[in-house]
């Protein structure tokens, strides 16, 4: 977050006595005030947005509450319950708000006039008790954020914004772009939302099904961004990974009973064990079949082997598992294999057998290949892969080439492998991933 509050690394000494509290300097209050915000943003938001039934104006209305943190902490102290009082002073606000406006009895009329005197409960003293509800809120907050009125890179900001708890600014830096970009992306998404009167709360029946996989895909694009990032110098954003495990988690614990929500979470924790290895000295990507299995994070692969267990648990007969769940199914059979060579890639087969009939996708078909070219040989792969080529359905996937250039080259075909990775790296915009393509294009790697 930021702030015009000017900063200042004086410290100011005080006796401890009951007249006197010790003041915080503004630099140590700002970095507090960041990781609290970064925690609690999404409940104090999504709390907000129930009194004033408007995700735009809550948020507004919760970074006064940061900023009033700003001017009012370094003179007073942290409070013991930072989360809880910029709750509480955002929420005064918001009920400050409404009786201010003109139009009061309409919107009483909207929020309820029984919610307005439940919210000014709220705000008195007894936070433990009176927030018990909040991750309803939290949940709601994020279905609206993911609504399928809003396209996907503005799901994606917003949810960064107000879930995450990112500034405009670490967002813009997150994608590469600028901050007026972003800013206007998040101000059309909230204007958006507001129009079409979208509400913060969880869908149920026939509703519930689509729109969680809404809240997922936002999730896991944030991942995919951090785990193989599309542009830029960097093939690795450990950041958005971080973000986006850690809103799998809010999700987790929120929707204890969705096999998905459990089947994502672990899907992002295997393939984040994998870091340390997927980088080389120099940070060229290192491939899959060629990491140090030592470097893999093996205490978060058992935890999120444990998730796995627990989202295989939870899937219902005979609907069957889902789409994330069967990826963490495949991911899993990597993550068991101490070895390359220990690779269940017949399993790994039939699971991308199994993810492409409830799922069909030519991005699966090519990962079916891949899996198919090491338990099966290179020859059947290669045909299934010539296969999607003709359908054009990947024309700009520079994966596709990639992947081609292997099974040629594992069949001995030199000259046409290096003409499919020059190719490849024509394609992608990530620079470490070009570097690693021409050096197959030279026959370096």
């Amino acid at each position: 977050m930021s702030s015009t509050a000017d900063h200042t690394d004086e410290s100011t000494d005080a006796t401890a006595d009951d007249n006197t509290r010790t003041l915080t300097p503004k630099a140590e209050v700002q970095r507090t005030l960041e990781a609290v915000w970064r925690m609690e943003a999404a409940k104090v938001t999504a709390v907000v947005a129930r009194v004033v039934g408007d995700v735009g104006l809550a948020e507004d209305l919760a970074q006064d509450a940061f900023v009033q943190a700003l001017e009012q902490w370094p003179r007073d102290g942290i409070p013991s319950k930072p989360g809880a009082w910029l709750t509480a002073t955002a929420r005064r606000r918001a009920i400050d708000r409404i009786r201010r406006d003109v139009n009061l009895a309409s919107k009483l009329q909207q929020v309820g006039h029984a919610e307005e005197l439940r919210v000014a409960d709220l705000a008195e003293a007894d936070f433990d008790a009176a927030l018990e509800d909040i991750d309803d809120d939290v949940l709601g907050l994020i279905f609206a954020a993911c609504h399928p009125v809003l396209t996907a890179q503005a799901r994606i900001s917003l949810t960064l914004r107000m879930i995450g708890g990112l500034t405009t600014r670490e967002i813009a830096r997150a994608f590469l772009t600028t901050e007026p970009t972003i800013g206007q992306r998040i101000s059309r998404a909230k204007k958006t939302l507001s129009q079409d009167g979208v509400t913060i709360e969880v869908p149920s029946g026939a509703e519930l099904a689509p729109r969680l996989a809404s809240v997922l895909e936002v999730v896991y694009l944030v991942f995919n961004e951090g785990y193989a990032a599309t542009t830029g110098r960097d093939w690795v954003r450990g950041d958005l990974m971080e973000e986006a495990i850690r809103l799998g988690r809010v999700l987790a614990a929120l929707a204890p009973a969705e096999p998905e929500v459990h089947g994502l979470l672990a899907l992002m924790e295997i393939q984040a064990s994998r870091t340390r290895a997927r980088i080389g000295r120099d940070g060229e990507p290192v491939l899959l079949l060629d990491q140090d299995r030592t470097k893999w994070d093996w205490s978060l692969i058992r935890h999120a082997l444990a998730t796995l267990d627990r989202a295989t648990a939870l899937v219902s007969e005979p609907v069957g598992p889902g789409p994330y769940v069967l990826q963490a199914a495949i991911a899993a059979c990597h993550a068991r294999a101490r070895t390359a060579d220990a690779t269940d890639w017949s399993q790994i087969v039939a699971l991308y057998e199994r993810l492409g009939r409830l799922r069909p996708s030519p991005v699966i078909d090519l990962n079916r290949a891949v899996a198919m070219s090491y338990a099966d040989g290179p020859a059947e792969a290669l045909a299934v892969v010539d296969g999607i080529v003709a359908t054009g359905a990947l024309a700009d996937y520079h994966l596709l080439p990639s992947v081609r250039g292997d099974l040629l080259s594992r069949l001995g075909h030199d000259e046409e492998a290096r003409a499919e990775f020059a190719r490849a790296a024509e394609m992608t915009q990530n620079d470490a991933e070009k570097a690693l393509l021409l050096r197959r294009a030279a026959g370096e790697a």
